[in-house]
Order: structure tokens, then sequence, then C-alpha cells
């Protein structure tokens, strides 16, 4: 019986952790002037502010790309600005 019940909290352990281990969603946002940051979520940002969204293996090609990380929600904006929201 205790062997029982330890077998099947070792089985709910494994299962835990497995379900954690699961990869997150993640996403590459870039915007008109090639301003790139990941972000965790694929909020629906307004068309006029040109952002697009693309799955995390996304690579651009060309140099018209760069990287500009931030941590929040928000983009990055004209004068290279970023923009909570």
């Amino acid at each position: 019986m205790k062997f029982r019940i330890l077998a099947l909290g070792a089985v709910a352990g494994a299962a835990a952790l497995a379900a954690m281990a699961a990869p997150a969603s993640a996403y590459v946002a870039c915007n008109g002037r090639g301003d790139c940051w990941h972000t965790s979520e694929r909020y629906n940002y307004h068309h006029g502010w040109g952002i697009r969204i693309h799955d995390d293996n996304w690579r651009w090609r060309g140099h018209h790309y760069r990287w500009r990380e931030h941590e929040g929600r928000g983009y990055w904006g004209r004068n290279h600005v970023w923009i909570t929201f």
C-alpha cells in the first residue's frame, strides 16, 4: 500500500515537471522601420502603428532589421522611443 502511494506520487511529480518544461509561446514583433523585439503574447497592435507579428522561429533577410529588446507591453515608435500601452 505504501509503495503504491509512493509510485503514484512519483508519476504525478513527473507529469507536473513535464507540463512545466513545455516551451512557452513567443513571437517576434517588427515595426516598419526595422526595429524588432520579442514578445510573449500576440497583441492586437493598432493597424496604423505598422507592427507585424512573426513566430519565434522567424528570421529576417537582408540588413533592414535590428534587435531592440525592451521589457513590458508596448512597441518601438518614431525616433526609436519605446511606447507603452
